[in-house]
């Protein structure tokens, strides 16, 4: 399996995104994948021109100069791509969507009925086996997340690509803190492993290990008044510069 991870936090490998990405791709890399992660905040991206030179003046290729003509032929050579991102207004950080926006040349011009919708079929039918969305959030309830996923299938059905799952840990900057506490927070990153291993070993992830990254380690009331007091520490530490 040769996976093609991007990471989209501006935080890159210190990140709270990393937390659960890293033991994600050890696990994969275990269990004989060949894994590239790249750091889409340190590429220079520009946003898509809507010109469609792509398709009919340089089909499968963009006229823009830019770093993402390094990245078309991982693309078509990747047969998973890991989406990491945190989530920013309820989705996926600029610079991941300005990238994904600029997938146009992968797919043909040509509009096709696909399981009774309007598509475009992909230059690289057999490239883009499966995605997977590795996300994390600030906030407690899991449903912050559900614009992101929502989204990221819908670019899965657009990609004809098969969606493989979504690690989503919400409240994720403070596992550290929360790990102090004595609470396990190790069985969620040993659970971001395992779910790399299997998706390489068996070509799915089951909704158990999916559950346990996810997992409440932590109540609500007690995360909210955590984070405050970590907040209001910050700010008074700041006044009294």
């Amino acid at each position: 399996m040769k996976v093609l991870a991007f990471n989209s936090s501006p935080n890159m490998g210190k990140g709270a995104t990393a937390l659960i990405l890293a033991p994600f791709l050890q696990g994969m890399e275990g269990a004989g994948a060949e894994v590239e992660l790249i750091y889409v905040h340190k590429l220079n991206v520009n946003p898509c021109l809507g010109c469609f030179a792509c398709w009919l003046k340089t089909p499968g290729q963009c006229v823009q100069k830019d770093d993402m003509e390094t990245i078309y032929p991982k693309l078509a050579a990747a047969d998973t791509l890991v989406l990491a991102t945190p989530v920013y207004v309820d989705g996926m950080t600029g610079t991941m969507k300005t990238m994904i926006d600029r997938f146009i040349p992968l797919l043909h011009p040509f509009i096709e009925i696909r399981d009774d919708h309007c598509r475009h079929p992909g230059r690289y039918q057999d490239a883009q086996g499966k995605v997977v969305l590795v996300s994390v959030c600030g906030f407690h309830e899991m449903d912050n997340f559900d614009p992101l996923v929502v989204h990221v299938r819908a670019i899965c059905t657009n990609m004809d690509a098969e969606f493989a799952g979504a690690l989503l840990r919400p409240y994720a900057g403070a596992l550290p803190h929360i790990k102090k506490m004595g609470l396990p927070v190790d069985d969620v990153y040993e659970a971001a492993k395992n779910a790399g291993e299997q998706l390489v070993r068996d070509g799915k992830i089951t909704t158990e290990v999916l559950e346990t990254v996810s997992q409440e380690l932590i109540p609500r009331e007690a995360y909210v008044q955590t984070a405050n007091a970590f907040f209001q520490r910050a700010l008074d530490a700041l006044e009294k510069r």
